[in-house]
């Protein structure tokens, strides 16, 4: 494709990176990404993937801003408090980017919708903060083939990973690393323990970053591999992560 005078100023920052070029720029412009939830993760996420020029982004959240979200969900400001997430973080990426397209679903993620939700994208950013539905993300997207890049908070500190076990029999899927979601009960939110409000930002951020890499090709996956980002230390750690032969998702043997 051609680029217009006003997107070659736009990415002249990627355009002149080796590793990127004007062909990862055209495959940002090209990519459709759905973004799971448009809270302290999606907030960064979504900015950072409108600014790099995701031609569609999808998001998907069933909220409304509170006053307590702005603490750390950067995409929404004061007056969009009681407006809801998908709107108000649409009407931000627009303002930022108009090359974007914009896709809002103001409704939750479920076993009965999350298929026909993801299939029109080619990678799927989890945000979410539970994790039943980290794993119907997941469940539909070892279905559908689809690239999953998942990130989780805590108080000060973050985990993210990618899962594509359709690309290599090596690689495993969120359910090969927690086959169930934990009780109810002993399951807890921002809302509950608290998080310093920066922190998901640079969870977020990075999470933007390996979407980014995935689309363009450059540098390593973070696939088979879980990164633990403990902020108070100010230290990240990765761990290897191996398929499950019995995943009742994509094992082999299941």
């Amino acid at each position: 494709m051609d680029f217009t005078d006003e997107q070659l100023e736009r990415y002249a920052r990627h355009i002149i990176l080796r590793e990127v070029g004007g062909a990862g720029q055209v495959a940002l412009l090209n990519a459709k990404v759905l973004v799971v939830g448009a809270g302290g993760l999606g907030a960064p996420l979504l900015m950072y993937l409108a600014a790099a020029g995701v031609g569609t982004i999808g998001i998907v959240d069933d909220d409304v801003v509170e006053l307590s979200n702005l603490q750390r969900q950067v995409i929404h400001a004061t007056p969009d408090v009681g407006k809801s997430k998908v709107e108000s973080a649409a009407e931000s990426i627009r303002a930022l980017n108009p090359d974007v397209t914009v896709n809002t679903y103001r409704e939750r993620l479920t076993d009965e919708n999350a298929r026909a939700l993801i299939a029109d994208y080619d990678i799927v950013a989890d945000g979410c903060d539970n994790f039943k539905t980290r794993l119907i993300v997941s469940d539909a997207c070892v279905a559908l083939g689809k690239t999953l890049v998942s990130a989780a908070l805590g108080p000060y500190e973050g985990q993210l990973a990618t899962f594509k076990p359709h690309a290599g029999d090596d690689l495993p899927c969120y359910r090969c690393f927690l086959p169930e979601a934990p009780p109810p009960e002993a399951e807890r939110t921002c809302s509950d323990f608290g998080i310093l409000g920066a922190v998901a930002g640079v969870v977020g951020t990075m999470q933007a970053l390996e979407v980014l890499k995935e689309i363009t090709g450059v540098g390593d996956s973070l696939a088979g591999k879980i990164l633990l980002i403990d902020a108070l230390a100010m230290t990240n750690r990765k761990i290897a992560l191996k398929p499950d032969p019995k995943c009742p998702a994509c094992g082999k043997d299941a």
